[in-house]
């Protein structure tokens, strides 16, 4: 042996794999109508929301769903969401990773192939191209064949009706920030805000040229959900999966008769390629699980389309665990477990910041009111004996009204109260406060003379606010220093 011969060369990988244009052919049956259904809702939600209206009362915006930056709010029908109430947003960020998580745990990547806006823009964007060129054989000799006027026509029509709908998704973003009818107005007639203008440009550069040119790389190459949900799941999760132990070893129909003829075995799989032409990523899900499948199910369709020509059982492709087809294999029968520990967590987790959040809702209130004392100095001796503290009240009217409240304290005896700004009277002073806004007040409590001896030196007090037309009432507890 020579051990001084060269070592065999290595063979250089290219840094990374060059793009192949994947041309989906179209396909009927059960999950393309579900992805159809499921598209048409979408789009429709997020194209008209924004002119739906619910009324709020005079001065109050009108629009059903509205992010009003102007006036610090986020109103979602009857829910209006102030900036102080960010939690709802955590809330509502947590929600949507705990169902994410039940449904890949349930059935794998369900998000990507039904509902993603990446998913829904390209397959709306597939359905254009579709209907200007044709459908993947035709396209495919289009694109090789050579450039004609009609062929540029095409191509021309192609690309404004995508640009068309690429607009309308970025006006339609900027309609949720602003009165919806107003805006489109004023975008119209030129005089909405440069910003307005630069987002509908971002929005329809960034739809045109990820559903229109990107696609299969945003879903393979820049999105990380492939990646992350990969250590979610088990092997429990249902995907699309090809159950080779049916369709193994493949033959042609001809072929496989033979074969059967021969005593020698034949799987269902007819090796017709009908799964591979649908995939909108180009995946051979014969290979099995890849982190390019985003599990819409066309191949269960494009399957079973085929295994009824042939007049075999459809379902060699379908929703199923590698665990079950192993089990077949053995002989024994597929076991299904959607209800297990980790989907039983995440939905009492859901159940639980769902409860907790619509408790919240319930019980918030429109009232608050908050009180920062003196530091400096603590607490003032008057000449005729008495103590006085220093307060900064601020009170919070979350109504879309201007309300007035009575202010009043507690804790300690015989307590003289003086409101800078607002004149005595008799009676608790009287607080104007507008609607939606806050007021914060300069606000003195004296003790007499007679009544420091018998306090301590540090006495708690309880400032409370009380809605004249009984509107409810707040309060907020802070200290007294009497020496």
């Amino acid at each position: 042996m020579n051990m001084h011969a060269a070592p065999d060369p290595v063979e250089e990988l290219p840094l990374y794999v060059p793009h192949k244009k994947i041309y989906p052919q179209s396909v009927k049956g059960r999950f393309r109508n579900i992805k159809w259904a499921l598209l048409g809702l979408c789009l429709s939600v997020y194209y008209f929301l924004p002119f739906v209206r619910w009324d709020r009362g005079p001065g109050a915006p009108s629009q059903a769903v509205l992010i009003d930056f102007p006036g610090r709010r986020f109103y979602f029908f009857g829910i209006e969401i102030w900036p102080q109430e960010v939690y709802y947003l955590t809330g509502l960020l947590i929600l949507a990773a705990l169902i994410l998580f039940l449904m890949n745990s349930v059935a794998g990547r369900l998000w990507c192939g039904y509902l993603c806006p990446q998913t829904v823009w390209t397959d709306l964007f597939y359905a254009v191209e579709r209907w200007v060129e044709g459908d993947r054989r035709e396209r495919i000799k289009k694109d090789h064949d050579k450039l004609t006027a009609w062929r540029v026509g095409e191509l021309a029509l192609k690309h404004w009706l995508w640009l068309m709908i690429a607009w309308w998704t970025g006006g339609a973003w900027v309609l949720y920030f602003a009165d919806a009818p107003t805006l489109i107005k004023s975008i119209a007639t030129g005089q909405a805000p440069f910003v307005a203008y630069l987002w509908i440009g971002i929005l329809t550069f960034t739809t045109y040229s990820l559903a229109g040119f990107m696609r299969e790389q945003v879903c393979v190459y820049m999105c990380p959900w492939p990646r992350i949900q990969a250590a979610l799941t088990d092997e429990w999760a249902l995907n699309v999966t090809y159950r080779y132990d049916r369709g193994e070893p493949r033959a042609h129909v001809k072929e496989a008769k033979k074969l059967k003829a021969e005593g020698k075995p034949a799987g269902d799989c007819v090796d017709c390629g009908q799964c591979v032409a649908v995939c909108p990523t180009g995946v051979d899900i014969r290979n099995g699980a890849q982190l390019d499948c985003i599990q819409c199910g066309l191949c269960i369709d494009a399957c079973d389309r085929v295994m009824e020509k042939v007049g075999r059982p459809t379902g060699l492709i379908g929703y199923d665990t590698d665990d079950n087809c192993q089990r077949r294999e053995r002989g024994e029968a597929p076991v299904f477990r959607p209800l297990r520990p980790r989907t039983l967590i995440y939905v009492g987790a859901i159940v639980l910041v769902g409860a907790v959040m619509t408790w919240s809702l319930v019980n918030r209130i429109t009232t608050s009111v908050s009180v920062l004392h003196d530091r400096n100095p603590l607490f003032v001796a008057l000449s005729d004996g008495a103590v006085r503290n220093g307060y900064t009240l601020r009170v919070l009217n979350k109504q879309a009204t201007e309300r007035t409240f009575a202010l009043t304290v507690d804790g300690v005896p015989s307590p003289r109260l003086e409101v800078i700004g607002i004149e005595a009277a008799d009676g608790p002073p009287l607080i104007a406060t507008g609607a939606d806004t806050t007021r914060e007040l300069r606000v003195l409590v004296a003790v007499p003379a007679a009544a420091v001896a018998t306090i301590e030196r540090s006495s708690g007090v309880t400032f409370r606010i009380t809605d004249v037309d009984g509107g409810g009432e707040a309060s907020v507890a802070d200290h007294f220093i009497a020496r």
